[in-house]
């Protein structure tokens, strides 16, 4: 009888430790917010939707003069780029982009799946259709968020002080009201201009580099004496000879 009794309070503590665990795995889960949800360690080999997701994020860790690829390949360019996100923001910098890689990207975004501290509005000061510009709609926002997640990676740099965005995607329309260049990167949603704020044009046409932007024009570029200039078109071109970049 007391043998019997002993394993019928085993078992209820068993069912109650494990519902308590199913209750921490479900907390574990709901941890991330309504964008995108990891489900396993990444680490390089890996491939990938989950991969691609991840690029996205860290587009703003390639290292100087340099763009990390989008492509769902957990390759060399990858890992340094956890890294470097991982060294930014304290946590240990194995390359690897396991619970604690992810609970911080969790912790940068939004539930549209911009970074915290930027929005679509922002990168789109011309319509909220995102259309009539040289690719589509969803092209065009697809590029505006890449766009994001390095400009978070730029201010995290800068101390985590305001990046002011002036200009974003266009239209055709818009961009010839603002007499824009025909071949604008403001055309594709990939382009963010930025003006001066807490950082100089300079300093953030200098900091840029780092952060994956092909394109980066600045003071000393024609017309752009009151503003910094990124994109990131296909081949590198950097040039603001008032503040040194070329």
């Amino acid at each position: 009888m007391l043998r019997r009794t002993a394993r019928t309070v085993l078992c209820l503590v068993m069912l109650m430790v494990a519902g308590l665990a199913g209750m921490v795995a479900t907390a574990g889960t709901a941890h991330a917010d309504g964008c995108y949800t990891w489900s396993r360690t990444l680490s390089q080999g890996a491939t990938g939707a989950d991969v691609t997701q991840l690029q996205i994020r860290l587009g703003g860790y390639p290292g100087y003069g340099a763009v990390l690829a989008i492509d769902g390949d957990y390759g060399p360019a990858t890992t340094a780029a956890v890294k470097r996100f991982q060294s930014a923001y304290g946590i240990a910098a194995d390359g690897v982009a396991g619970s604690a890689t992810f609970s911080k990207l969790y912790a940068l975004q939004d539930d549209d799946c911009t970074p915290v501290h930027f929005t679509y509005a922002e990168l789109n000061d011309c319509n909220s259709t995102w259309e009539g510009g040289a690719v589509s709609a969803a092209t065009a926002k697809s590029n505006a968020l890449r766009t994001m997640w390095k400009l978070e990676a730029l201010r995290h740099a800068l101390g985590d002080q305001p990046v002011t965005v002036t200009s974003g995607f266009r239209s055709h329309a818009c961009n010839d009201a603002v007499g824009g260049a025909s071949g604008s990167r403001h055309l594709y949603g990939d382009a963010a201009d930025l003006g001066a704020g807490p950082h100089s044009l300079c300093t953030l046409a200098k900091q840029a580099r780092n952060h994956g932007f092909n394109g980066i024009l600045g003071p000393g570029y024609p017309g752009h004496s009151d503003h910094t200039h990124v994109d990131h078109r296909a081949s590198r071109f950097w040039s603001a000879s008032s503040c040194g970049v070329s």
